[in-house]
């Protein structure tokens, strides 16, 4: 590495177990928050009054968590620095009458949730996770991490142009799962989920269920300079931001500003949602921290005039295989560092003052940084970030992690990558 910032690959192997304990976005947040607790961070409930005291604080919402720190000193219009990212990633989502079948098979009705490679899901073992509703308006989480689902693959004697014509998958048809033999029975399902999590089928009312692979991430490469695992997009950004939030909270009083973690649910399929960047959520939580501080819609005003927000999501790395898909002068490379993301039609949100905060954050953590452009042929995909600035009036830069395979089941990165994000995202935090 040319970079000071030295690689510990200890962040990698942390990063690897919160992605294992994370199959849904429930889960993400349920483990960033019991991160948080460990570094002195407690809950507010949002039907409660909130305090204007110092100290770490955070507000869970579905598969949404906003988490900030109040040094000692700050006034209401004192600015925030905020990593935004998202919790969710594309995946198979079980419907609302979930039991199915044909032919002697039982089966499970399954959603097509973003835009996941669908090939990606086919002939792996697949558990079961997600959340339940009870009674009383409460939910319990669901991992069931063992050899439940699969989605079989047509034989090739029967698809006898697979190889040469391509895969065809119909979303209805060829993606539903099978987990048994015999006839379908109403209620299978939830029957089952209930006994795996100690409860009886009456007990439940509601369920957001997801299908996720059971092979654990695991570096890859002669050198295991890679590392290869589920839901990258976006949760190597939830790990790191939560990470750069609670050594940013321990500077304490030295801050000049509020370091903020909003990691949102729903940006693989736009955001709109009351836990997506497109809510309301964020501002809600800011403007009430100003409140509770004892300012005014003015402080307000000044606090948002002086926030800033690095959008972190994955990006593409160069592909050795399609390498005319990407810019001819802008390839990124895993181990290179974060990737700066650049589109002028505001797909992303970066502009060159933008891109100062980063180079300088960077700098400051002596971590190397790369850009990213896509081809004028191949429009990309957009984030959080414009969604960030043009909502709430905050500048926003987006970055990331460059990777292979995004939008698989099983996606690919560098494995400092993960550990240079987190040192940028720390420097951006207490700057």
């Amino acid at each position: 590495m040319t970079n000071s910032a030295r690689f510990d690959r200890g962040h990698t192997d942390d990063l690897m177990s919160y992605l294992a304990a994370s199959p849904s976005p429930y889960h993400a947040v349920a483990n960033a928050a019991e991160r948080l607790e460990k570094a002195g961070f407690r809950q507010v409930a949002e039907v409660d009054a909130w305090d204007g005291e110092s100290g770490g604080k955070y507000v869970l919402r579905g598969g949404a968590i906003v988490a900030w720190f109040v040094p000692e000193g700050a006034n209401a219009a004192t600015p925030y620095r905020i990593v935004g990212a998202h919790t969710d990633s594309p995946n198979l989502r079980v419907k609302p009458i979930p039991d199915t079948g044909a032919r002697g098979w039982r089966q499970i009705a399954v959603e097509i949730y973003g835009g996941t490679l669908l090939n990606t899901w086919l002939d792996r073992d697949l558990g079961l996770s997600g959340r339940v509703t009870l009674a009383d308006g409460t939910h319990r989480l669901v991992h069931v991490d063992r050899a439940l689902l699969r989605v079989p693959q047509l034989a090739v004697h029967l698809d006898r142009s697979v190889n040469s014509e391509g895969l065809k998958l119909d979303k209805q048809r060829h993606m539903t799962p099978i987990w048994g033999l015999g006839e379908v029975a109403e209620g299978d399902l939830i029957s089952f989920v209930a006994e795996e999590t100690g409860l009886s089928a009456g007990d439940i009312k509601g369920w957001d269920l997801m299908v996720h692979s059971i092979e654990p991430p695991a570096y890859l490469g002669r050198d295991r300079e890679l590392m290869a695992g589920p839901r990258m997009d976006n949760l190597l950004s939830v790990h790191a931001g939560t990470a750069a939030l609670t050594a940013a909270a321990a500077v304490g009083s030295a801050l000049t500003s509020i370091p903020v973690l909003a990691a949102f649910d729903h940006e693989e399929n736009g955001s709109q949602s009351d836990t997506g960047a497109d809510g309301p959520l964020l501002g809600t939580v800011l403007e009430r921290s100003v409140f509770a501080r004892g300012g005014s819609y003015e402080d307000r005003a000044r606090a948002f005039a002086g926030t800033l927000c690095l959008s972190s999501d994955t990006g593409h790395a160069v592909h050795p295989n399609y390498g005319e898909r990407h810019d001819p002068g802008h390839h990124p490379m895993p181990n290179g560092g974060p990737i700066l993301k650049v589109n002028v039609n505001q797909r992303y949100a970066t502009d060159g003052s933008g891109r100062a905060v980063f180079a300088a954050a960077c700098e400051r953590a002596g971590v190397p940084w790369q850009s990213f452009v896509s081809n004028n042929s191949m429009p990309c995909g957009t984030t959080i970030g414009p969604i960030t600035a043009a909502r709430h009036g905050i500048s926003t830069v987006d970055i990331g992690v460059a990777i292979l395979s995004m939008h698989s089941a099983r996606e690919l990165c560098g494995a400092e990558d993960p550990y240079l994000l987190a040192n940028a995202l720390t420097a951006f935090l207490e700057g």
